[in-house]
């Protein structure tokens, strides 16, 4: 996967330059250089996005060993980072932040369980946010293909259901006593833990108020993203209203997401800002600013969570299973 993440980020990042380079760069330049500071302000207009998906993810613990919010946008600060920057699909950075839960006391069952469920009610508020989004574009007067769209939706309504529904059937449980049976009995403690997860996974289900409480903490954190966006055109020098900073913030969004194996979306992330440009009457040059400032959030932000994520590790205690 790393090596395939490798080629698709090589792969990725030439399309970007591409895609950049088509634009009138001392245009694009002049406009960097205008915005200055406050590029910086919208990189940093993420921190509250993370704080509330860290308080989204913090209720599906036990209030017993829950931790403070603050470790909670840490874990989700490094998450976003190793996503973003490395060739992980995705998925190394709820491992990282796995590990981190546990560094801080969390027992075995209760992190895998939060953390899975967490990443399924992510798929249903990040859907919610997409049709929002497009909501908002169609109510901007821009065109939209409403059958690829509402093929993409029913897709990720598929995953979302599959996802939850193997999630309360012990698939985890089964698939462990399977390699263990396979295995001769040689992988006992697998299937152990499999099963804890599992019935974990199952009462976490049956707490509506921490479900719903996620889904609509989790909302909101991509709703504050969308200050990202209104910021940096504000700074860019084309100011848009709240709904076209939301409406661009989640298309963007999705489209990352569903380019999940080619790191930070490279090359595809560029192509949505120009096209979402076009769709909201910007200029070219604007859109291509947006997409390097967006890339600035990358080294503001999730570089020094890179960063944080090594001394974490390097300071972290072993905690029993």
């Amino acid at each position: 996967m790393s090596r395939l993440g490798l080629l698709l980020a090589v792969g990725g990042l030439a399309g970007a330059l591409l895609l950049i380079g088509q634009q009138d760069l001392s245009e694009v330049g002049g406009l960097l250089a205008t915005a200055g500071f406050g590029l910086v302000l919208a990189a940093l207009a993420h921190v509250p996005s993370m704080a509330l998906n860290g308080h989204a993810w913090r209720l599906l613990l036990p209030r017993a060993r829950r931790p403070g919010l603050g470790a909670m946008t840490a874990n989700v600060w490094i998450r976003e980072s190793v996503n973003g920057l490395l060739p992980v699909a995705r998925i190394g950075g709820e491992i990282a932040s796995y590990r981190l839960l546990r560094g801080e006391g969390v027992a075995v069952a209760p992190a895998a369980a939060s953390l899975m469920v967490d990443m399924a009610i992510s798929i249903l508020s990040q859907l919610g946010f997409a049709l929002l989004g497009l909501a908002l574009l169609a109510w901007a007067g821009a065109g939209i293909g409403w059958g690829a769209t509402g093929l993409g939706l029913l897709a990720g309504l598929a995953m979302a259901g599959g996802f939850i529904l193997a999630q309360r059937a012990d698939v985890l449980s089964r698939l462990a006593r399977l390699l263990n049976g396979v295995a001769a009995g040689r992988f006992p403690g697998i299937a152990a833990h499999s099963a804890r997860i599992d019935r974990m996974t199952r009462r976490i289900w049956q707490v509506r108020g921490a479900i719903a409480g996620c889904f609509l903490w989790q909302l909101a954190g991509w709703l504050a993203g969308s200050l990202e966006i209104w910021i940096a055109l504000a700074a860019l020098g084309y100011p848009v209203s709240i709904a076209e900073a939301v409406a661009i913030e989640a298309m963007i969004q999705a489209l990352s997401s569903a380019a999940f194996l080619v790191p930070g979306a490279l090359g595809l992330q560029e192509a949505g800002f120009l096209g979402l440009g076009l769709l909201l009457g910007l200029p070219a040059e604007a859109a291509a600013a947006l997409a390097i400032a967006r890339r600035l959030r990358d080294l503001i932000i999730f570089l020094p969570g890179l960063l944080a994520w090594v001394w974490m590790e390097r300071r972290m205690v072993p905690q029993p299973s």
